[in-house]
């Protein structure tokens, strides 16, 4: 499992070098969330790959965190090539720094390189599972992670066709899961790492991949996820969002408040 996870730490730094390279010939640091989705499938597949555990368990372990990674990272690389400008949080965090920018962009970009490997718990503890035929857990995990999944899929979608149309300009999306929520796409990303954890449970020191979505709970509410996105919503357009704010759940989907 050690060789496993270093051997996916200089696998995942070295796609992030090649990421971090093309930042700065784009200037755009978005490159960097490509490579973090990417690094999810690849820590996943690598696990299935070389881990000892039966066939069925292995299978479950690449499919669930390749697709999940390989879609998020799809949508991450369709969006960051097509935005004509860079993410307003990268764009803060560029002026902020100052000096020796590139530098520091390049430790950042390797410090997603070991938090993929840190988040590859679940799918190593799985794959190294020795128990025979599939726990109850992990068949929850299937039926969890397929509508967590389904969920932050159609939540990018309605995203991406709403701000496709001319009059979305200025506007917040109320559209379909985002009538509901104000960040459906994270609920449903934070049920895919909950899904993750019943994968591992059954597994010897299964329950230490509670780490996971306890630690992107904690990005997406504290650190780089809601906070920064919605700083960057009320500069954009700081009216239509903050009634936006009054009137819909932040993270978990629940009918809108009277008068939305």
């Amino acid at each position: 499992m050690i060789a496993a996870a270093l051997w996916g730490a200089g696998i995942l730094s070295l796609m992030q070098a090649g990421f971090w390279f093309w930042q700065g010939r784009t200037r755009n640091a978005g490159w960097v969330d490509v490579g973090w989705a990417l690094g999810l499938a690849v820590m996943a597949i690598l696990a299935a790959v070389s881990g000892p555990a039966p066939l069925e368990r292995r299978l479950l372990v690449g499919l669930m965190g390749g697709l999940h990674g390989l879609r998020l990272g799809l949508h991450l690389w369709h969006r960051v090539a097509h935005e004509p400008h860079e993410d307003g949080r990268y764009q803060a965090i560029r002026a902020a720094w100052e000096t020796g920018v590139n530098l520091k962009f390049f430790a950042f970009f390797q410090a997603q390189a070991l938090l993929d490997v840190l988040l590859g718990l679940p799918f190593l503890l799985a794959a190294w599972n020795p128990r025979p035929g599939l726990h109850p857990l992990e068949w929850a995990a299937v039926a969890l992670w397929l509508g967590a999944w389904c969920g932050e899929a159609l939540a990018d979608r309605q995203l991406r066709r709403f701000k496709a149309r001319p009059e979305a300009q200025g506007r917040t999306c109320r559209e379909g899961l985002w009538r509901f929520s104000r960040h459906p796409n994270y609920f449903f990303e934070w049920l895919v790492w909950v899904a993750y954890l019943l994968l591992a449970l059954s597994a010897p020191w299964g329950w230490t991949a509670v780490l996971c979505p306890a630690l992107m709970l904690y990005f997406l509410l504290r650190v780089t996820g809601i906070p920064y996105t919605e700083a960057q919503c009320l500069r954009s357009r700081p009216e239509d969002y903050a009634r936006y704010q009054r009137e819909t759940s932040p993270f978990i989907p629940w009918f809108p408040k009277a008068g939305a």
